[in-house]
């Protein structure tokens, strides 16, 4: 109702762009979805010759364009009133070259008991192909955890877009996992939170699937660190709240075992003001709340080395990591609010839009995941539907406070 009064076009034309080969995408299928009756499928044509599509529009309400090229879905919003889009998409395969691990970061602690190690540890993945291409399959992401442990939550961040929940499936060996998501060109980041049983000592045998520039591990001051007699662990820097050791230039086959004993929780901290990333400003109240919050999943504590003097890698890192945790917040209050939203960090992906193209960030990757996985047939009709009406309550929540500004003859900014 938000939008009543506001003319609608009778047709979306529209162009896709491969920007794989910088030419027009030829064939691909261009869906218009409703999102007022349960993201039904309101219209349905091919890209031309030249990537050109038209779609008919049947109402005034809120759409979405969603352009498969290679089995992956690419999306668009088209609020009333759009009368022409860009949706840009990637070649896709299972595997692609340049994609490597830029970091594998650990942050441990044992809960209040002493009896149960909590573990927050964030996957780093750089998609540098060339030319750009999409790494997409069953298996985009594997990984492994430590024997025995119990998954509490998980998240994935595509490049430019708002963190969305992305559970890890299990493979079929012991301990192993994938995330079925998009590594689309640049960088994708994991973060996924775990408990394991704990009777004061535990050993760790990380294992890499890709070369990954570094291994990180965080743990309390007041816990012991014993690397294994073949792995090379060094310590980060000196810090009084924490400690940090990390391995480099790790090769899948490397040996990372280690061993952590003892008991202690990273404590809350606001410290003093630190630089946010590479601006060299004082970090934002954000910011600290997200440094000083090291519960699971809440962040990773203050910076150990926040100018990069001791480790380049860490100028910027630390607060990536220390913001994950609270851009999944921001990513729900939008989602609930449809207001815009401030970098929870310096140097994360751009903020939501304003309005209802901030609603729309905050839904494009939860819709992406039903699509895909739809599309593998690992949803039921039953499901796809169920999941699809709760995305729609979200959705009619945002538009109720969303403003009217956002209407426009044509819709700019980066594709879903």
């Amino acid at each position: 109702m938000a939008f009543t009064g506001f003319a609608f076009a009778e047709s979306i034309t529209g162009t896709v762009i491969n920007k794989t080969t910088n030419k027009p995408a030829v064939g691909d299928d261009v869906v218009l979805i409703q999102l007022a009756q349960g993201m039904q499928e309101a219209a349905r044509t091919k890209s031309d010759a030249h990537g050109r599509f038209t779609l008919n529009v049947p109402d005034s309400g809120m759409h979405l364009v969603r352009v498969t090229h290679d089995k992956a879905a690419y999306f668009r919003p088209a609020p009333p009133g759009t009368q022409s889009v860009e949706v840009e998409v990637y070649n896709a395969a299972a595997k692609v070259a340049g994609v490597t691990g830029e970091a594998d970061v650990m942050r441990v602690q044992t809960d209040a008991s002493g009896k149960k190690l909590d573990v927050v540890e964030n996957f780093f993945i750089k998609n540098g192909s060339n030319p750009p291409k999409t790494q997409f399959s069953a298996r985009s992401f594997e990984f492994y955890l430590p024997a025995g442990a119990v998954v509490e939550s998980s998240a994935a961040l595509a490049p430019g877009s708002m963190p969305v929940k992305a559970a890890p499936m299990p493979l079929g060996d012991p301990n192993h996992y994938a995330f079925i998501f998009p590594l689309r060109p640049g960088e994708t980041r994991f973060q996924i939170t775990y408990s394991l049983p704990y009777s004061g000592s535990f050993k760790f045998v990380p294992r890499v699937t890709m070369p990954t520039d570094t291994v990180a591990i965080i743990m309390p001051k007041n816990m012991t660190f014993a690397a294994g007699p073949s792995t090379a662990y060094s310590p980060v820097t000196e810090e009084t709240t924490a400690q940090t050791y990390v391995a480099r230039n790790v090769a899948p086959s490397q040996v990372l075992d280690f061993t952590l004993s003892g008991s202690g929780q990273l404590p809350r901290d606001s410290g003093t003001a630190a630089t946010s990333g590479d601006s060299g400003q004082p970090a934002s109240g954000t910011e600290s709340a997200a440094a000083a919050d090291t519960r699971p999943g809440g962040g990773l504590g203050n910076p150990l080395d926040p100018t990069g003097n001791d480790d380049p890698w860490a100028k910027y890192k630390w607060w990536v990591l220390g913001g994950l945790g609270l851009a999944m917040a921001a990513g729900a209050g939008i989602m609930l609010k449809g207001t815009p939203a401030k970098p929870a960090y310096a140097g994360s992906a751009p903020a939501a839009p304003t309005g209802t193209n901030g609603s729309l960030a905050a839904l494009k990757e939860e819709l992406f995941a039903i699509e895909t996985e739809k599309l593998q047939g690992r949803l039921t009709d039953a499901e796809y539907v169920e999941q699809k009406s709760a995305l729609e309550v979200v959705l009619r929540r945002a538009l109720q406070r969303s403003e009217p500004a956002v209407v426009a003859s044509k819709i700019d900014g980066p594709v879903l």
